[in-house]
């Protein structure tokens, strides 16, 4: 692939690589101050893609570094690095901060881990993917600084606290909105966390068997608690946090009754009414561990329209820690 003219100049004929070989192959800038990078990887065994939104009088070649805003996707087949900047006003409300926002592709499946393939390990590794090479390319080849902070939306909030926690002192500040932040929730009358994985895989069009992921849920529950959030609560001390999540009910940004095509859902959204369950049992363990955490619930759905009033009101927290 041929690397476009992207802000801050033409770029490079040698772009950036990681310790293990990842490479940028290509460059595209979809619209002013948008940098997107196709990244060959060997252990997502092909291409990924990686949008960035970059501060003003940023350059390649600028002496000083920017913080980094991490900003993960949900799952299904639509989503990818493109989402956050499609679907919000990010844009318009980072824009103009001294920060660079960094929008990875997280596969359909989002479930941000290296796959545990019944114990085999090996592609895709998500987890290293974005931690170790993608963020070695960055800071070698974008002017990536040390001072990040990271939020995710669906399952990405759930990677978002998982990267967090997993990974002590990487990031200052972690939001999630409307995560999957108890993947071990069990609900045998209803759908549960686990079932949500299997979906999240099934659904996200993996060739894999669901459980390849991390096992299954209660033969391998030390691989399952070693990628939850709510097993990992307490390695989360010291960083910046806010959570949030809608009851499912109908909420301000939802159809209303009678409006045709976009009339509401009957009933109320499961998927978000579970999201909003394990975020308040996942905020009721973060207090009692004595770890503060700023919390918003709220009626509404599992939607985009609420997920980026969500990044309006944790902006502010996630930048005052690396700003």
């Amino acid at each position: 692939m041929l690397a476009s003219i992207a802000p801050g100049g033409p770029a490079p004929s040698a772009l950036p690589a990681s310790d293990d070989g990842a490479t940028v192959v290509g460059e595209r800038s979809p619209g002013p101050r948008l940098l997107d990078l196709t990244v060959r990887s060997p252990v997502l065994a092909g291409i990924a893609h990686v949008r960035l939104l970059l501060p003003p009088g940023w350059s390649r070649d600028a002496a000083r570094t920017w913080p980094v805003l991490w900003l993960l996707h949900g799952s299904g087949t639509s989503a990818d690095h493109a989402s956050w900047s499609v679907h919000t006003d990010l844009e318009r409300i980072a824009g103009e901060q001294e920060v660079i926002v960094v929008m990875p592709d997280g596969g359909p499946c989002a479930t941000y881990s290296d796959w545990w393939n019944q114990g085999g390990g090996g592609p895709p590794k998500w987890e290293t993917f974005h931690l170790a090479e993608l963020r070695q390319i960055l800071e070698r080849g974008y002017r990536a600084g040390t001072e990040r902070a990271i939020a995710g939306a669906g399952m990405g909030g759930m990677g978002a606290l998982a990267y967090a926690a997993r990974h002590r002192g990487l990031f200052r500040a972690a939001a999630s909105f409307s995560g999957a932040l108890n993947t071990l929730h069990r609900d045998p009358a209803g759908l549960d966390m686990p079932d949500l994985v299997q979906l999240s895989v099934e659904i996200g069009g993996s060739l894999a068997a669901w459980n390849d992921l991390w096992g299954d849920p209660d033969g391998q529950r030390l691989v399952w608690r070693h990628h939850n959030p709510y097993d990992l609560a307490d390695r989360l001390a010291g960083v910046r946090l806010y959570v949030s999540s809608g009851d499912g009910t109908t909420g301000p940004y939802d159809p209303r009754p009678g409006g045709g095509a976009r009339a509401a859902r009957p009933g109320p959204d499961i998927l978000e009414a579970l999201a909003h369950h394990v975020t308040q049992d996942f905020a009721g363990k973060l207090r009692k561990l004595g770890i503060p955490v700023s919390t918003h619930f709220y009626p509404g759905t599992h939607r985009w329209s609420y997920w980026g009033r969500e990044l309006h009101a944790a902006l502010p927290i996630l930048l005052s820690e690396i700003t």
